[in-house]
């Protein structure tokens, strides 16, 4: 279900994926089946969206980041792609940052460029992501820091 007050321009999505109102995809973004892009979204052309994905209103994926299988990204996570931005001036390629399968996202955390988020980790609401997070790794705070592990 793709409804009818969002932009989307990518043919590259897969069965069962619903995106929600207000919500941009452009033409060279991947999604898989079986996700739910809430309203108020982004997806940029060079994103990679697994599986199973939940991205919450007021998410913006750009150029760069690849989504695992059975992700979670919360409201307003924020994702950077670019470690010294300026106005005008772009690289000539963004830092991939990679979000492993059935990693989870907490509301308004931000994730630096060029990160990885391990499989199955959990990213704390507000926290600051400054570097990879573990497989099955908790982190919390600003920065980020491990306070414990998953079990499988």
């Amino acid at each position: 279900m793709i409804h009818k007050l969002s932009d989307v321009q990518s043919k590259d999505i897969g069965d069962g994926t619903n995106i929600w109102q207000f919500s941009v995809v452009l033409p060279k973004a991947k999604i898989g089946k079986n996700c739910n892009i809430c309203a108020h979204t982004l997806v940029e052309n060079d994103v990679i969206i697994g599986d199973n994905v939940t991205v919450k209103s007021g998410v913006y994926l750009w150029d760069g980041l690849v989504v695992g299988n059975d992700v979670f990204i919360g409201p307003c996570v924020s994702f950077t792609n670019d470690k010294l931005p300026r106005s005008k001036k772009y690289p000539t390629e963004f830092q991939k940052t990679v979000i492993k399968d059935k990693a989870s996202i907490g509301a308004n955390a931000t994730i630096l460029p060029g990160i990885t988020l391990g499989e199955n980790c959990m990213v704390g609401a507000g926290a600051v992501v400054t570097k990879d997070v573990p497989k099955n790794a908790v982190v919390i705070g600003n920065p980020a820091k491990i306070i414990k592990y998953l079990e499988s």
